[in-house]
């Protein structure tokens, strides 16, 4: 189950509202073996595509770099959908590489008449993909 503050629930809606039609893209990092997502860290789009998304990989190398020296790793990698369900697509598990890391999407495409976004969560380890519960807490 992935488990976090409502703050950073609305910081990843937000960042992917603002960035549609293109898809948002971004990490929420923790401290080290605590699988706590704590530090939210909104990163651009260099493919600047509804349909695509990818990392700079300048920038994912400083970010790697600065996790490094704090002492943090990835607890969330999220990026949205535009146009379908917050489901991974083929593109996505080629680019799940952190098997320990939650990988959140957020659609914000009304795909299910259930309202203008969908907020899911998976795991994804050797292609394998499992949703997992979402739990939105107040603090931790």
């Amino acid at each position: 189950m992935l488990t976090l503050t409502q703050a950073l629930y609305d910081q990843i809606v937000a960042h992917s509202r603002a960035d549609h039609p293109d898809e948002a893209c971004g990490v929420v990092a923790g401290p080290a073996g605590t699988g706590r997502a704590e530090r939210f860290i909104p990163m651009l789009n260099a493919a600047r595509s509804p349909t695509f998304y990818e990392f700079d990989s300048g920038d994912l190398l400083k970010l790697y770099r600065e996790m490094d020296d704090r002492d943090e790793e990835p607890v969330i990698i999220y990026h949205s959908h535009t146009a379908t369900e917050a489901y991974p697509s083929r593109t996505d598990l080629t680019y799940a590489n952190e098997p320990g890391a939650h990988y959140v999407l957020v659609s914000t495409a009304d795909t299910d008449e259930a309202g203008p976004f969908q907020f899911r969560s998976y795991r994804i380890v050797d292609g394998e993909i499992t949703e997992e519960d979402v739990e939105v807490v107040e603090a931790y």
